[in-house]
């Protein structure tokens, strides 16, 4: 009879942490369902019948450990891994999955339908067509989780959270899986990854979605470096904008923007841009570009804002008005005609991309006064394009007209 290793049976780390009546040796038989009985043998030291005999040296035996396998992601059920097939595994032996998508990015705006091309191929091509499914998801930015946009198994689709009832899969040709959006909105700018799987073959390529719009400072009514990172965000919202991402800001440097108070970005970063070097602005000895103070504490540090307004879908005008307003009187009159006061990012976009140019000042929805210049002249500011600000007056002062916004 040979001999189990106790601390093998039970996986204790020492023979003293068994219970004491496990504190002994088994004989094979006992271990392997027998009855128990401890005979001696000829030739052992040992006592009566009964007694079980002086143990051989203990025989160990190794378990092998058994991996998982890796994780993989999951999406409506299914279940996929990167790794490849093994050797002689039936088609897709030697056959390659390639997704393509383009690598510019698209640009469209607000209230329209875009479509996110992405399609796949086989290298070697196969003959015969093979289901797949797919998924599409808009990528983690600036500390926001990533978004489930639409996963699909051939005919069947479903789309999650803002999207639902918003996007399908356009499949005009054979192994076509474009993602079409409608009804574009600002959160749905950013980059979206489109994931072709076949059994247990995946692979994605990367669509860039950008909507055409204006980067605008914004300070708060109290004036300079008022707003912590959250007021920030909500002060952008409430002018029809969000705050700027970094590309965004640094696109709107490239055109010429210049403003010398720092401002938050979407990533909690606070930064300005310069094109014009002067000592109040970073000292002569740096060169013209984007200046960062880096992360900020949202809470703690206050600064201005940097928002992004998108193109317009409606229209924004001067009132023509008999008289000058107060800002209630102003509200009211754009009510009277059917609009409401514009929101300063409205009155940029409109300045951007309508060509709106006016050299009357006109109370705005945040309390601001502001006019559009797209030709400079002599009586309307500084000699170059942009949006003029007399601030924040009394409201009750009647020296202004007032911008109007009438949706589309």
């Amino acid at each position: 009879q040979q001999l189990l290793d106790i601390h093998s049976l039970y996986g204790a780390a020492s023979i003293s942490e068994l219970e004491p009546s496990r504190q002994q040796l088994l004989p094979l038989g006992p271990a392997l369902g027998g009855k128990g009985a401890c005979v001696p043998l000829r030739g052992w030291p040992g006592g009566n019948a009964g007694v079980c005999p002086q143990p051989l040296p203990l025989r160990r035996f190794k378990i092998p450990q058994i991996r998982p396998l890796p994780r993989t992601r999951t999406a409506l059920g299914w279940r996929h891994s990167s790794h490849p097939k093994p050797p002689g595994d039936g088609i897709f032996n030697g056959v390659k999955l390639v997704v393509e998508t383009p690598e510019e990015t698209l640009f469209s705006h607000r209230g329209a339908n875009a479509t996110l091309p992405c399609r796949y191929h086989y290298e070697p091509a196969l003959l015969s067509p093979r289901p797949v499914r797919v998924k599409w998801w808009k990528l983690s930015e600036n500390g926001a989780p990533e978004q489930d946009v639409l996963v699909a198994i051939g005919r069947r689709h479903r789309s999650f959270g803002d999207y639902r009832g918003r996007v399908r899969l356009r499949r005009d040709e054979e192994r076509q899986v474009s993602l079409q959006i409608r009804d574009l909105r600002l959160e749905d700018s950013g980059r979206y990854r489109c994931e072709v799987i076949d059994g247990l073959e995946d692979e994605s390529g990367l669509v860039e979605l950008e909507l055409r719009g204006v980067v605008f400072p914004y300070q708060h009514p109290r004036g300079r470096y008022q707003l912590s990172f959250h007021e920030a965000q909500r002060a952008c919202v409430e002018q029809d904008a969000v705050v700027a991402s970094f590309e965004q800001l640094f696109r709107a440097w490239e055109e010429g923007l210049d403003w010398c108070n720092a401002g938050w970005l979407q990533d909690a970063s606070v930064q300005y841009p310069i094109t014009r070097v002067r000592q109040p602005c970073g000292g002569l000895g740096l060169a013209p570009g984007v200046r960062s103070y880096g992360p900020r504490h949202h809470r703690l540090h206050r600064y201005d804002a940097f928002c992004f307004a998108p193109a317009l879908r409606g229209q924004v005008y001067y009132l023509e008005h008999p008289e000058k307003l107060t800002l209630a009187e102003a509200e009211e009159a754009c009510r009277e005609d059917g609009a409401h006061i514009a929101k300063v990012g409205q009155l940029f976009a409109a300045w951007k991309f309508r060509g709106l140019d006016r050299c009357d000042a006109g109370w705005l929805a945040d309390g601001s006064v502001r006019y559009p210049v797209v030709h400079p002249r002599p009586n309307c500011g500084l000699l170059e394009p942009g949006v003029r600000s007399f601030g924040f007056p009394d409201p009750q002062a009647r020296e202004y007209g007032v911008y109007c916004y009438r949706p589309r």
